[in-house]
């Protein structure tokens, strides 16, 4: 059963209707609010007879630029919307969002001037847990097909039939569950420095990636953590940059820790829940022939130098998407739409116009057919049966040497967290007062 509100909309709806399969309750507030409330009813028998549980998860969010191509912009884990300021200001022309109060939300696109933006309009939200969107308690409650569910519920808020869906990190991961659950709305998919979840979520281990893990364990306050992020969003190179008398390194984390000490530390369930919807993402087989069957086109971009996703694993996904799927790769770490604004950007806005022309997927794509013996990237030539089974044997090697380092980051973890309990137990252990009775 799906129920909406209509009391407080001013925009028909009756089509959005067929694209949510589920039961869920969607309160639509008037648009011009920047939140969507979202109401997910479980029925505990089954049947008719168990008790009812519903819970209610406000995603905030906020709009920039006008015209008819709708984009929707998924942040990753501990993000919120302003992590899209780079894209937002570079496809729209503006950072300020939309004052809807002075909008005419009847006014025909004909008359709205997008001279300066081509046309477009982006909604960046917040994903539960984070920012000004609610935080529920329950790990269970954040899973990526949960927050998915949040970003097809915003779309009908805004009355959005159909988007372009683009995501970051973990915001890829969600979005790539939103294009398998309603592939009819989906214009194109951009997915940012993606994974494919649960083990793939771990970082590459050295002596640095361990520095950074205990380091952002150890972070309490706005500063330390800001610490941490620049060494897991961008390369070292760029970070010692000089702009202007000082490094970027020292402007940005000024401005990371100013972002932080605005927006609040993230809560602690916010954090274990987000971190939970990255370990049980996986996309099942059925799920990948859904979008690769869909017609649209993906656009996979990555940095190169990522500490936190590694390309393979980005690369991996584009061979399973084939022959939808574009592989970019440019110079850059994780936060790749910061550190390269301005090529990915491009990126974006060539997958935009290629859709809008109805691209052919094989024109599109710019992997190796499947079958013809090619690396994925390099110059494309045919293997001989020799160097065929020579590489199957090295892949074979490598895939091993990877379960290994995942198994071995597993274990890592565990002791993390072992040693986080036990450290709590002798805190407890330790000021507690022990009486003697004579």
């Amino acid at each position: 059963m799906l129920l909406i509100s209509r009391s407080s909309c001013r925009f028909k709806i009756d089509a959005t209707l067929s694209y949510m399969p589920w039961t869920h309750l969607i309160e639509l507030t008037d648009v011009r609010m920047p939140f969507c409330d979202v109401i997910s009813n479980n029925n505990g028998g089954g049947g008719g007879g168990g008790d009812n549980h519903s819970c209610c998860c406000k995603i905030f969010y906020q709009t920039y630029g006008y015209g008819p191509t709708k984009l929707l912009l998924i942040i990753g884990l501990a993000g919120t919307h302003e992590s899209w300021g780079p894209q937002v200001k570079g496809l729209t022309g503006t950072e300020t969002p939309n004052d809807t109060e002075s909008i005419n939300l009847n006014t025909p696109y004909d008359n709205i001037d997008v001279d300066n933006n081509g046309g477009i309009e982006i909604c960046a939200f917040d994903n539960r847990g984070m920012g000004r969107s609610s935080a529920p308690t329950k790990k269970s409650q954040y899973t990526t097909t949960i927050m998915a569910k949040d970003a097809i519920a915003l779309m009908d808020h805004l009355g959005w039939v159909k988007a372009h869906v683009f995501g970051h990190s973990m915001g890829a991961m969600i979005a790539c569950k939103l294009a398998a659950m309603v592939p009819n709305r989906i214009l194109s998919l951009a997915l940012l420095n993606v994974t494919g979840g649960g083990f793939e979520c771990f970082p590459k281990i050295d002596r640095q990636m361990i520095s950074i893990a205990v380091r952002f364990l150890k972070a309490k306050t706005p500063e330390q953590r800001a610490d941490v992020d620049l060494d897991t969003h961008y390369t070292k190179e760029y970070l010692e940059e000089y702009v202007g008398p000082d490094t970027r390194r020292k402007f940005l984390y000024q401005e990371y820790v100013r972002n932080i000490s605005s927006a609040g530390m993230q809560s602690n369930y916010g954090f274990e829940g987000q971190v939970n919807a990255c370990w049980t993402h996986k996309m099942t087989s059925k799920e990948i022939d859904v979008i690769r069957s869909a017609g649209f086109l993906v656009s996979i971009i990555h940095g190169r130098y990522d500490v936190i996703a590694q390309i393979s694993h980005a690369r991996k996904l584009a061979v399973k998407l084939q022959p939808s799927a574009r592989m970019v790769d440019l110079f850059g770490g994780h936060l790749v739409s910061h550190e390269r604004p301005d090529e990915v950007n491009q990126a974006l806005l060539k997958l935009i116009k290629a859709s809008e022309l109805n691209l052919n997927l094989h024109d599109w794509s710019n992997l190796p057919k499947k079958g013809t013996g090619t690396h994925l990237v390099g110059i494309q030539m045919p293997l001989s049966r020799e160097d065929s089974e020579r590489g199957s044997c090295f892949y074979l090697v490598v895939g091993m040497l990877g379960k290994l380092q995942s198994a071995l980051m597993y274990l890592f973890g565990l002791f993390v967290v072992a040693f986080e309990y036990s450290q709590r137990v002798f805190r407890s252990l330790k000021t507690a007062k022990v009486t003697i009775s004579v």
